[in-house]
């Protein structure tokens, strides 16, 4: 075999290598996406039942937002890594 011959051969080799592999991986991201789709249509995941407490209305007074119990750590963790960088 010439080394024309053997250089088609190889790039012959190649597309058809990649055209397997890109077929197979579309094969296995239809399979999973079919497979979810039958997880979830067979096996729904239950719904949270929503519990009333008879302190329902003390419970909505309590700040319910994450930043405001965030803000003092925020700041510590800005002035310590402030202080760190002084030195530096």
């Amino acid at each position: 075999m010439s080394p024309t011959e053997l250089m088609g051969e190889g790039i012959n080799l190649m597309f058809s290598g990649m055209g397997f592999v890109l077929v197979f991986l579309l094969i296995l991201i239809w399979a999973i996406g079919l497979m979810s789709k039958l997880i979830n249509r067979f096996f729904p995941e239950p719904q949270p039942a929503l519990k009333t407490s008879p302190n329902s209305t003390a419970l909505s007074a309590a700040p319910t937002d994450d930043f405001e119990r965030l803000r003092p750590v925020i700041a510590a963790a800005i002035a310590h890594h402030r202080r760190t960088q002084q030195f530096k």
